[in-house]
Order: C-alpha cells, then structure tokens, then sequence
C-alpha cells in the first residue's frame, strides 16, 4: 500500500512540476481564462486538480495548420484588415456622426415640438372649459 500512495504523490508532483513551468514559461497574452498569478495559485493550492485544469482551461491553445498550409491560432478572429464590415467605406458611423440620424432627429424634434404645443393648447383649452363650468 505504501507502494501505491508513494507512486501517486510521484505522479502527482510530476505533474505540478509540469504544470507550473509550463504556465510560467507561457506567454502571458496567451494564457486562456485566468491571469498567470491566478493559474501559479490554482496550480500549487489544489494540486493535482490545479495542474489537471491547467492542461484543460488554462494552457496556451496551439495552433491548427489549415489545408491551404497557413495556421490559425484559436482566438486570434480576423486581423483588421480582413474584418468585414470595416474597410473606410463601409464601416458603421456612430449615430451622432451620420448626417442621416442628425436631420432625422432634428425633423422629429420639430414634430415633438409641435405635438407638446397642441397639447399644451388643448390642456389650456380644458380647464377654461372646467372653470367656466364651476363658476356658471
């Protein structure tokens, strides 16, 4: 029995050894889910679970050689160039830059103007009513 327990603390120091040189010899801007430090404690607080979910959530993705033989990294999407929907053309204006928005605005400003004067009228126009009432 003192075989096996010493076989998996072997194993299980093995495997922290090599989760923790491998999340430190990682790149940092490659390091999925967690910051470093927060992997390094993960690694040597829950050990052998730390360093299994490194390998599993945390490690570096490698890439994929695609069949026209370039790679593709997980994560890295479309470089700028190549997203669509944003060469100078085409690419979406914020509303308060699109000319379009600003005279569709300004023409439904002057229709909530006119409409609150009507209402205004109208609510002017009811209660002279009321107190001609209440006094005659």
């Amino acid at each position: 029995m003192v075989r096996v327990y010493s076989l998996l603390v072997l194993i299980d120091l093995a495997l922290l050894v090599v989760a923790l040189i491998d999340c430190l010899s990682a790149e940092e801007g490659d390091i999925r889910a967690l910051p470093r430090i927060a992997w390094v404690f993960l690694i040597l607080l829950f050990s052998p679970i730390g360093a299994i979910v490194w390998f599993v959530a945390g490690r570096p993705a490698r890439a994929v050689r695609l069949s026209n033989g370039t790679k593709w990294r997980p994560g890295n999407g479309f470089p700028e160039v190549q997203r669509p929907g944003t060469s100078r053309g085409d690419r979406p204006q914020a509303p308060d830059d699109d000319p379009e928005f600003l005279a569709d605005l300004a023409s439904s400003l002057k229709d909530d103007e006119s409409m609150m004067k009507r209402w205004e009228a109208d609510l002017r126009r009811r209660e002279d009513e009321l107190r001609k009432r209440d006094e005659g």
